[in-house]
């Protein structure tokens, strides 16, 4: 079974200082924290607070054609969560046909703000977000991931701020 949610805002862990999107349900008090990347968190806050850039993001790219061919996004739904990554489905329509594909859940969510499409969480999901396991250590253990991994956790959003949108 599904859960409605919607997006109730942005965080960020104190701990890893990687952005939260926080889903709120929309007939209870269920939430559920999903950590993001610092450029998806930037989609979602963008769109959350009206902000528009000269030049289109991803996202807006991503709606722009999708309403040229006449595609509509139905809904999202986080469907699942396996070794503390979360996993969406986009739901669209082109005419009579319905179709649904794989997208990382912050896509899938900033997707959803610039469409205005519903959001749903398995319940399941919801349940298994409680035991996530926050000390995880990186299942890719090999000299180049440690090499990402140091790289991803030394990078700060100032960092980005050199980059013009």
């Amino acid at each position: 079974m599904y859960k409605s949610m919607v997006i109730s805002g942005l965080t960020v862990d104190s701990i890893t200082n990687s952005p939260i999107v926080i889903l709120k349900e929309v007939d209870g008090d269920q939430t559920l924290p999903i950590w993001i990347g610092l450029l998806e968190a930037t989609a979602i806050a963008s769109e959350l607070e009206g902000i528009k850039f000269s030049r289109p993001m991803t996202h807006d790219l991503l709606k722009n054609m999708m309403e040229m061919i006449d595609v509509k996004v139905v809904k999202i739904e986080v469907c699942d969560l396996k070794d503390n990554t979360y996993y969406a489905l986009v739901h669209f329509r082109h005419g009579e046909k319905e179709m649904s594909i794989d997208a990382r859940p912050s896509d899938a969510l900033a997707l959803s703000l610039r469409a205005k499409a519903p959001i749903f969480v398995a319940e399941e999901v919801i349940n298994k977000s409680s035991q996530i396991d926050l000390k995880a250590e990186p299942e890719d253990k090999s000299e180049k991931g440690k090499k990402w991994q140091e790289i991803l956790e030394n990078l700060n959003p100032e960092d980005f701020g050199k980059y013009k949108m």
